[in-house]
């Protein structure tokens, strides 16, 4: 497919709710741009540019960024057995996903480049700077046609991240994802958690999708949770209930479901007194709670089940 309006069209009915991200992002690689995709884990970034990769029929290459993540892993190396019977033939080396991306006119996909040692970074600046790559032993290594470069970062202030230098925001387009309105991530779970969705009912799904965006805003919490938690909440509730007995709605059901969906995705601000669990808690009983728990429970301190 075509860098044009049909590709747009066709994005457009895979990723829910972002045709203006949609649109920003063909338009910087069709211009042969490498893009920064910067937002909150669970805004999609992944998704739209896996979904733009397959629609367009190119190569993907997924690189998970972290600290262990050196030159080497990167770009590739030299198979030391082979170097051993053969030298350094170009036949013994073995690319990383750089080197293979580079080769194929591929898209390399870098998530959450900000975690990753500077001196890996300044490879990637060399690479978008001059479209090429120098190996030592090996030689040139020229970007094929189609080769892009697709970097992802969490917003700074999130735990373990650095800032990126100048020299990379210089190179790329920069594109701002943030969370999507309420009645798209509705849409997102229920098309992830379409059975569970349907034995709970739209109203249920709706409360679900409230209580994970209160925690975005919740002011004991550092960070909140995507989208991901409200799925997870819902297949939850749908398993529990099977297990029990009982409906999905109980209340049992719906706040062991919160504490295993959203406990270890939310980040307590330090300073608070509080444990994820309490927040949790806090928000199923503004949300969840049948009207004779959330009373009973109002004076209780933060024990969910006093």
């Amino acid at each position: 497919m075509e860098w044009n309006a049909d590709l747009i069209e066709a994005l457009t009915g895979q990723v829910i709710g972002r045709r203006r991200e949609i649109e920003q992002a063909v338009a910087a690689l069709a211009a042969e741009r490498h893009l920064l995709l910067e937002g909150p884990p669970g805004t999609g970034k992944s998704t739209l540019l896996r979904s733009i990769a397959q629609a367009i029929g190119t190569g993907f290459e997924f690189v998970e960024g972290n600290a262990e993540l050196t030159p080497g892993r990167l770009v590739g190396m030299f198979d030391p057995a082979a170097v051993l019977e053969a030298g350094y033939s170009p036949d013994v080396f073995i690319d990383g996903p750089l080197a293979a991306a580079l080769r194929d006119g591929s898209l390399l996909y870098l998530e959450e480049v900000n975690r990753i040692p500077e001196e890996t970074l300044n490879v990637l600046i060399s690479v978008m700077s001059e479209g090429e790559l120098h190996i030592p032993r090996l030689g040139r290594l020229v970007a094929a046609p189609g080769f892009r470069l697709v970097a992802a970062m969490n917003p700074f202030d999130a735990v373990g991240t650095a800032r990126i230098s100048g020299a990379v925001y210089d190179r790329v387009c920069r594109l701002v994802m943030g969370y999507q309105p309420a009645d798209d991530e509705m849409m997102i779970v229920a098309r992830d958690a379409t059975a569970a969705t349907q034995r709970v009912g739209p109203g249920f799904l709706l409360t679900v999708v409230e209580l994970v965006r209160a925690t975005r805003q919740h002011a004991d919490l550092r960070t909140g949770s995507s989208v991901r938690g409200a799925i997870d909440v819902v297949l939850l509730c749908d398993r529990l209930s099977t297990l029990r007995g009982t409906d999905p709605t109980d209340g049992n059901v719906t706040l062991d479901a919160c504490l295993l969906a959203l406990s270890g995705r939310v980040r307590v601000r330090e300073g608070s007194g509080r444990t994820p669990e309490d927040v949790v808690a806090e928000l199923w009983r503004r949300f969840l709670a049948p009207p004779d728990a959330a009373e009973e429970s109002s004076g209780a301190g933060d024990d969910p089940k006093a």
